[in-house]
């Protein structure tokens, strides 16, 4: 029996208390498949199997819980543990240099969309750990981000029913790339706010 099917086991015998579980492991860097887990849970609450409401609460508490414990994680162990062992978290060398290159350059919001980008979830968590970033701004990001991952990917399976598995296929299909598209938006509102900051401070300059 492969992970995904023994998570997927895990939500249809206990419910919400295994949707919890599959998503806090899934983020701390356990292979499961959490788009998949996410939307199959939306499928059954289409189902009526699961209340959505619940669903929701459950998935985003066990995303939070799994990137909370990988930021402690990064803060105990420290960098250079993560270097040496991070293969024990699934960690590699490349990985970790990409996403601190990530966060240099797009700052916390690495930490909203992070979890839209497989792989990167716990990296980037376990990366602001390791570099001391100040936990209750890293919360802010990624719980904010946790809570609009889990809402989007239960409300798709809850919208395409049946029809799930497929629409997953497309989704990890196109996931880099989609994930690209809204990297290149954000990096244009960066830019654009930073001109219009620096309009504003030029005329406030002259004006005095």
């Amino acid at each position: 029996m492969t992970i995904q099917e023994v998570a997927l086991h895990l939500i249809e015998q206990y419910g919400y208390f295994g949707l919890f579980t599959s998503m806090a492991l899934g983020i701390i860097g356990l292979p499961i498949p959490d788009e998949t887990i996410l939307t199959f849970t939306g499928y059954l609450v289409s189902q009526n199997d699961l209340q959505l409401v619940p669903t929701i609460i459950s998935s985003f508490l066990g995303s939070i819980s799994g990137i909370s414990i990988s930021f402690f994680l990064g803060r105990t162990l420290g960098i250079r543990f993560l270097y040496k062992r991070g293969y024990f978290f699934h960690i590699t060398e490349s990985r970790l240099i990409k996403t601190k290159k990530w966060l240099e350059g797009y700052g916390s919001w690495v930490f909203l969309l992070g979890y839209f980008i497989p792989g990167i979830r716990h990296l980037t968590a376990i990366v602001a750990g390791s570099t001391k970033t100040n936990f209750s701004k890293f919360a802010f990001f990624a719980y904010s981000g946790g809570f609009l991952w889990s809402l989007t990917f239960v409300l798709l399976g809850y919208l395409v029913g049946k029809k799930w598995m497929v629409i997953m296929e497309q989704v990890h299909n196109h996931i880099l790339l989609i994930t690209f598209i809204v990297l290149i938006l954000l990096a244009i509102y960066f830019i654009v706010k930073t001109k219009v900051i620096n309009r504003k401070m030029n005329s406030n300059t002259r004006s005095k």
